[in-house]
């Protein structure tokens, strides 16, 4: 019985070692450094509106995009499933990476910062952001978009009074029909989707906050 026992072993450990070669790694990916070294103040990008107020930021997103995984749907197929890719994952959930984007551009443009709302300071105002998209969308096999949705909501933080609300929608189309095509993509979308944000801010602020601080 001995003499069989060691070729069986010996079998199974190369199977483990070759399981292990095989294997690919994870990559993982952010948002990256250049759509804010793009933003807002590069050469022929229209000037960024400057916000007058301390805003406070967040986003939240439904259980199902609550996770690491990059996310995509196959449009000739069946919209309704979404899928996940095996070897590939964001370092954050899509929440928050959106929060720190999005409050860094905010800070860029605000003459009077802004933080996250869970840093327990007073702000004049809250930015409350639900994320209801951010996947990849492939319409035939080789051919995909980006498509990133969020629900804005201003709030005034000394009466809770909600002074505006809008969706907010981006799409753009993919370089590549893989992971670091969907990165790609839902960066690009995401940077222009905060843009539309930022102007829409600047729109709804009140008018007397603008004056007073500028006072």
């Amino acid at each position: 019985m001995r003499k069989f026992l060691f070729p069986i072993l010996a079998m199974m450990l190369l199977a483990g070692c070759a399981a292990t070669r095989t294997q690919a790694p994870v990559a993982i990916y952010d948002f990256g450094l250049q759509g804010l070294s793009a933003s807002p103040n590069a050469p022929d990008t229209p000037p960024q509106p400057r916000l007058s107020a301390s805003l406070s930021v967040a986003v939240t997103s439904p259980a199902w995009l609550d996770s690491t995984a990059i996310q995509y749907r196959l449009a000739y197929h069946d919209l309704a499933r979404s899928y996940i890719y095996a070897s590939n994952r964001w370092a954050a959930a899509p929440a928050a990476l959106l929060t720190q984007r999005i409050k860094a551009r905010v800070a860029a443009a605000s003459n009077d910062g802004v933080v996250s709302a869970s840093d327990g300071t007073q702000t004049d105002y809250a930015v409350r952001l639900e994320l209801e998209e951010f996947t990849q969308v492939f319409d035939t096999v080789d051919q995909s978009r980006a498509v990133v949705r969020l629900r804005a909501s201003l709030i005034e933080r000394s009466t809770r009074l909600l002074l505006a609300q809008r969706s907010f929608s981006m799409e753009q189309a993919a370089p590549a029909a893989n992971a670091a095509g969907a990165v790609h993509a839902l960066t690009e979308a995401s940077d222009k989707l905060i843009g539309n944000l930022i102007d829409w801010l600047a729109e709804k602020l009140p008018e007397e906050t603008k004056e007073r601080r500028n006072s």
